[in-house]
């Protein structure tokens, strides 16, 4: 059985989720305030942590950049009411996997519950410590998720990780913004595709800043794609 933790201020809103989920056959425990989720998140293994982010005590954005900053890992659903692009991507870079604007459908949620859980596990234990893919000289290793071009190392976050992986994956070959959102962020999330220019903007900079040769291009109009040019 999967194990949730929710924190959700709103007596309400975390009564529906609750039965929602516990439903579904998840466990469930419940933070009522950003401290409280934080310690909870912190002492304990969970397999997905839904985080609101207006919270008493501290914010959610404050609780997602500590919990990573221990390095965990767990994957971090974001609740709020702000859905603009920046909003969206704020969250993002604090270190959030999904993000779903209010109001929204408990079915949509439960979606994308079942998504993240089911990507949690990534590639297989075999496949994760052996395999390394690569385009010219840009390596990603994948055992330790560390990227490298021209042996030099790119720090990326967990978002950018996944980005790089899809397009690595998928080299030469044109990506469309709902190909990108599908593959990275989950087949159920459905939110602004000008997420996936900041992202790949990001990625840009890491990747292609400081070398003569891009690798990463904008068809105009279609997507992007990853090719020595």
């Amino acid at each position: 059985m999967n194990n949730i933790l929710l924190v959700e201020d709103e007596v309400h809103v975390a009564s529906l989720i609750m039965r929602s989920l516990t439903e579904e056959g998840y466990e469930v425990s419940l933070a009522p305030d950003g401290t409280t989720g934080l310690d909870m998140a912190l002492q304990n293994n969970f397999d997905l942590l839904i985080l609101d982010i207006m919270l008493p005590g501290i914010n959610g954005l404050e609780v997602c950049r500590k919990i990573r900053a221990s390095g965990s890992k767990v994957p971090i659903l974001m609740l709020t009411a702000l859905g603009t692009t920046q909003n969206i991507v704020t969250g993002l870079d604090n270190g959030a996997d999904d993000y779903m604007v209010k109001p929204y459908k408990l079915a949509e949620l439960l979606a994308r519950v079942r998504s993240m859980i089911r990507r949690r596990g990534g590639l297989p234990e075999r496949e994760e410590h052996t395999e390394k893919m690569q385009l010219a000289d840009l390596v990603l290793n994948l055992a330790d998720k560390t990227a490298t071009r021209g042996g030099r190392k790119i720090d990326l976050t967990a978002t950018e990780y996944r980005l790089l992986k899809y397009m690595l994956a998928n080299k030469r070959r044109l990506l469309s913004r709902m190909d990108i959102l599908e593959a990275v962020w989950g087949i159920d999330f459905n939110m602004n595709t000008k997420v996936v220019d900041v992202y790949v903007n990001y990625l840009r900079k890491k990747i292609d800043k400081d070398f003569d040769r891009k690798l990463v291009h904008t068809v105009i109009g279609m997507g992007y794609i990853l090719k020595e040019e």
